[in-house]
């Protein structure tokens, strides 16, 4: 497994999942102080990580963000995200200040709903030559 980059936020996502891959697509257009790296959970990279932070591998309806040693999941993964995104995309991490609770309710009704809404790949997001560099 590759060591993580120097200064880079780490972000699993599900790799068969047509809306995960779209908000990785989203995150790297938006990410002007390249400080994200991605890798599917599908991965070992991805896999190798799950295990270091003592996660069950079939940890596949989150996001996760790997951050300086510390682990963020659901709504507050989304929104440690957003607040380095280029742009008004920053303001959503307002909605921290919501409870937890509720934030991640949200988070798990779409979560359940992402394959039904906006379907599943056969295969792993393949990144395309231009952002190849930003996967691990």
């Amino acid at each position: 497994m590759e060591k993580k980059p120097e200064n880079k936020n780490i972000v699993l996502f599900d790799g068969l999942c047509n809306l995960c891959s779209w908000s990785v697509n989203f995150i790297i257009k938006r990410d002007y102080k390249d400080i994200f790296r991605f890798a599917s959970l599908q991965s070992e990279t991805g896999k190798h990580i799950l295990i270091k932070f003592k996660l069950h591998e079939d940890f596949d309806k989150s996001i996760v963000l790997v951050e300086n040693n510390s682990v963020y999941f659901k709504s507050d993964a989304a929104l440690r995200i957003a607040k380095e995104l280029r742009r008004a995309w920053p303001l959503f991490y307002s909605f921290i200040i919501f409870p937890k609770v509720i934030r991640d309710y949200m988070y798990t009704f779409i979560a359940s709903k992402r394959f039904k809404w906006f379907g599943k790949r056969d295969t792993c997001h393949i990144p395309t030559t231009d952002y190849r560099y930003k996967f691990l």
